[in-house]
C-alpha cells in the first residue's frame, strides 16, 4: 500500500524540530546548570594551569639559557693562557647556579657535563665522574650523547688509574658502527689496552680500526703501532 503523502499544511501544524531541540537543550541547561558551572570552572582551571606551566617553562628556559651563555663565556675565558685560575672556579659556580636556580630548564641539563669537565681539569676525578653519570641519567636513550659522555668518563677513570673501568666503558661503543664517536672510542681503547699491557688486544683493535677507518687522521699512528 502506498504511503500517504504528508501535506505542507500538516507539516506546518507539527512541532518545529529545531525549536523542540532548543527547548530540550534549554531545559537540560536549566536542570544541570550547577554541574555545568563546575565543569566550566574545571576547564578554566585546566586552561589557566596549562598556560601558567607553559609560561613558567618559557621563563625558566629563557633565563636558564642566558645564565648558561654567561657561564660558558666565562669558562672559555678561563682557558686562555693568560687567564686567572680563579676564572675557572667562577665558571664552575655559574654553571652550578643554573642547576640551582633553573633546575627544570634545558640549560641545567647541559650544565652537568660542563661542571664535570671543569672538575676533570681540576683533577677532581671522582667528582667529575659523578656529574658525568648524572648527565648520562638525563640523556638516557640518546646514543650519540651517551657515547661522548662515556668517552669523557673513560678519560676520568684513566686519569685516576682505573684502566680496567675505562676499558669496560669504551668497549660497548664499538658495537654501534653508526656512532659518530666510535672512531675516537676505538682508538682510545687501543691505547688503553697498551697501557694495561694487553698488547694482543691492542693489536686486534688497531687492525679493526684501520679496516674501518683507514683514512682517519689517527690511521698513521695506528699503523706505526703495528
Amino acid at each position: 500500500m502506498a504511503k500517504k503523502k504528508v501535506s505542507r499544511k500538516e507539516l506546518l501544524k507539527g512541532p518545529d524540530e529545531f525549536l523542540t531541540f532548543s527547548s530540550k537543550a534549554i531545559n537540560y541547561f536549566n536542570t544541570h546548570i550547577r554541574e555545568l558551572q563546575y565543569i566550566g570552572l574545571a576547564v578554566a582551571v585546566i586552561i589557566i594551569g596549562y598556560l601558567g606551566i607553559y609560561s613558567y617553562f618559557r621563563y625558566v628556559n629563557k633565563h636558564g639559557q642566558e645564565a648558561y651563555n654567561k657561564a660558558f663565556y666565562t669558562f672559555q675565558q678561563s682557558l686562555r693562557v693568560d687567564s686567572n685560575p680563579s676564572e675557572l672556579k667562577k665558571s664552575e659556580e655559574l654553571f652550578a647556579a643554573i642547576i640551582d636556580n633553573y633546575g627544570m630548564s634545558k640549560a641545567a641539563r647541559l650544565a652537568l657535563p660542563q661542571i664535570g669537565y671543569i672538575k676533570f681539569l681540576e683533577k677532581r676525578y671522582d667528582e667529575a665522574i659523578q656529574f658525568y653519570r648524572k648527565f648520562l641519567d638525563e640523556i638516557s636513550g640518546d646514543k650519540e650523547y651517551e657515547a661522548l659522555t662515556n668517552i669523557a668518563l673513560a678519560d676520568c677513570y684513566e686519569a685516576k688509574g682505573d684502566l680496567k673501568m675505562a676499558i669496560d666503558i669504551l668497549v660497548p661503543i664499538l658495537a654501534n658502527r653508526d656512532d659518530p664517536f666510535r672512531e675516537t672510542a676505538m682508538f682510545s681503547l687501543a691505547r688503553l689496552y697498551r697501557l694495561y699491557n694487553k698488547l694482543d688486544k691492542e693489536k686486534e683493535i688497531l687492525e679493526r680500526f684501520l679496516k674501518d677507518y683507514g683514512s682517519s687522521p689517527f690511521a698513521p699512528m695506528a699503523r706505526a703501532r703495528l
